[in-house]
């Protein structure tokens, strides 16, 4: 099959899946699709790289970290722009969750005021804009007409786009899709991103939101379960199962094993009633991450996964970046110690050019400080009791938040997630955002009259939505 019959055959099914896992009952606004490309753009490539062409994508400098692309700092600033109207529309729905989430503006305001004592606080501050774009879109998320349905069709939309257009650059694509090891010279597959380990990052986010709206298919009027989305599903993990085995990516497996039992465990109503089942669950699985990464009677299990004691040159990164930190207690500022002599220092030792300390918690460190870290802490904290206390009020959207969150958590002990523009980052502030209650959605849509008592018995969810616009339209002055 030539190549382009093969793009035309992709883009059928990817349209063929689209349209079986539809659901007409879920309504979300259209500006859902905001967030939809801007997660997209955070787990593949930046559109300058796409742009710009394969070989350019690959190829990396000093100068590349300062400058940055103006094209696409232009274009995640529109995007940014339009989410910040959307919000505006919705603004007290965003005062609410603001509100009720202080300690992720503590720690965004934390990370304004580092931009001072950074050495490029021009940079810092373009990328605080960034890190700002990525809060916005998931209130854009969150203050949909119905957030659960919205994160539901967050998850499919991106995996629909990304994960078979990773398979086809991979199979018909081999200059986007192939790349070779740095280190053996052997072909490795990268997919729609830049590396191995990206791609088995958005296979583990694809595959977890599958395997969780697989668990919970919609049902027919009959009670029973809808046959287009379980084929649809089943598609998109048989895919996922596929990447992660070609990607080679450890992290992005384990964590893909311990975060899909814990949505098993968590979707079952009888492991729900007792509380103490999940917190042994999730710590259990913690402990074994850190057992199995940081001791010594782990080397078995890192053997197993391809890894060695120093975690793949790993461990020498941390104790040089532990040692260039300018300022223990407030860092080098916000995202600003990966650049000028710094970066060239530690390329003058690794050919490879690193540029992240592969451990998001001391990238915080470097960057942030022990202030940093504790306002981290304080996220982690606060944002587990919020899951918890979400399983008593929507425990189907708890099991996908707990699940993000520990893939947040034993993520960044070998890779640096706690960055903008990361898709696990993004899904972490989703996770650990808590939703109140509200009186009644805003002007998202044109208020209509409806008449209550001749709604439609069979659409519950229409029901639902037409009285919430009603009750505004009494209460408007």
């Amino acid at each position: 099959m030539t190549s382009t019959l093969a793009t035309l055959a992709y883009a059928i099914a990817i349209l063929g899946l689209f349209f079986l896992n539809r659901e007409k009952n879920e309504q979300t606004s259209k500006a859902l699709w905001i967030p939809v490309l801007w997660l997209c753009i955070a787990g593949s490539r930046m559109v300058g790289e796409w742009i710009s062409g394969a070989a350019a994508a690959q190829e990396v400098s000093g100068n590349a970290y300062l400058d940055g692309s103006p094209f696409d700092r232009n274009l995640l600033t529109t995007f940014l722009l339009v989410g910040i109207v959307v919000l505006l529309f919705r603004r007290r729905r965003v005062t609410t969750i603001l509100k009720a989430n202080w300690p992720i503006l503590l720690f965004f305001f934390y990370c304004l005021l580092s931009i001072a004592w950074s050495d490029f606080a021009d940079v810092a501050f373009k990328r605080w804009v960034k890190a700002l774009g990525d809060m916005v879109m998931v209130l854009v998320v969150l203050t949909d007409i119905n957030p659960f349905a919205a994160v539901k069709r967050l998850l499919a939309r991106v995996g629909l786009l990304l994960i078979p257009i990773s398979i086809l650059f991979i199979k018909y694509y081999p200059d986007w899709g192939r790349s070779y090891d740095r280190w053996e010279g052997k072909p490795v597959y990268t997919g729609v991103t830049t590396n191995k380990n990206q791609l088995g990052m958005i296979a583990l986010i694809a595959g977890l939101g599958a395997g969780w709206r697989f668990l919970h298919r919609p049902r027919t009027e009959a009670g029973r379960r809808k046959l287009g989305p379980f084929v649809a599903e089943g598609v998109m993990l048989a895919m996922v199962f596929w990447l992660l085995y070609v990607a080679h990516s450890a992290t992005s497996l384990s964590c893909f094993v311990m975060a899909g039992i814990l949505i098993l465990l968590t979707s079952r109503e009888w492991f729900r009633r007792l509380p103490i089942l999940i917190h042994v669950s999730f710590f259990a699985m913690l402990a074994v991450s850190v057992i199995a990464l940081f001791t010594d009677s782990g080397g078995g299990l890192l053997g197993t996964l391809g890894r060695n004691s120093t975690l793949t040159g790993r461990t020498d990164i941390w104790n040089l970046v532990l040692t260039m930190t300018q300022s223990p207690l407030f860092g080098t500022g916000f995202e600003s110690f990966w650049l000028g002599t710094r970066l060239q220092r530690i390329w003058d030792i690794w050919w490879w050019h690193p540029n992240e300390a592969h451990n998001g918690y001391i990238e915080v460190y470097i960057n942030l400080g022990w202030v940093g870290i504790t306002l981290l802490g304080i996220l982690l904290i606060t944002g587990y009791r919020n899951i918890i206390a979400t399983f008593r009020t929507k425990p189907e959207m708890a099991e996908i938040k707990l699940a993000f969150f520990l893939v947040a958590v034993v993520y960044d002990f070998t890779e640096s997630a706690i960055r903008t523009l990361n898709p696990i980052w993004i899904l972490f502030l989703l996770s650990i955002m808590v939703v109140p209650e509200t009186p009644a959605p805003e002007k998202d849509l044109p208020i209509i009259t409806y008449h209550t008592d001749k709604l439609p018995e069979r659409e519950p969810q229409f029901q639902t939505v037409a009285r919430a616009r009603l009750r505004q339209r009494q209460e408007t002055p």
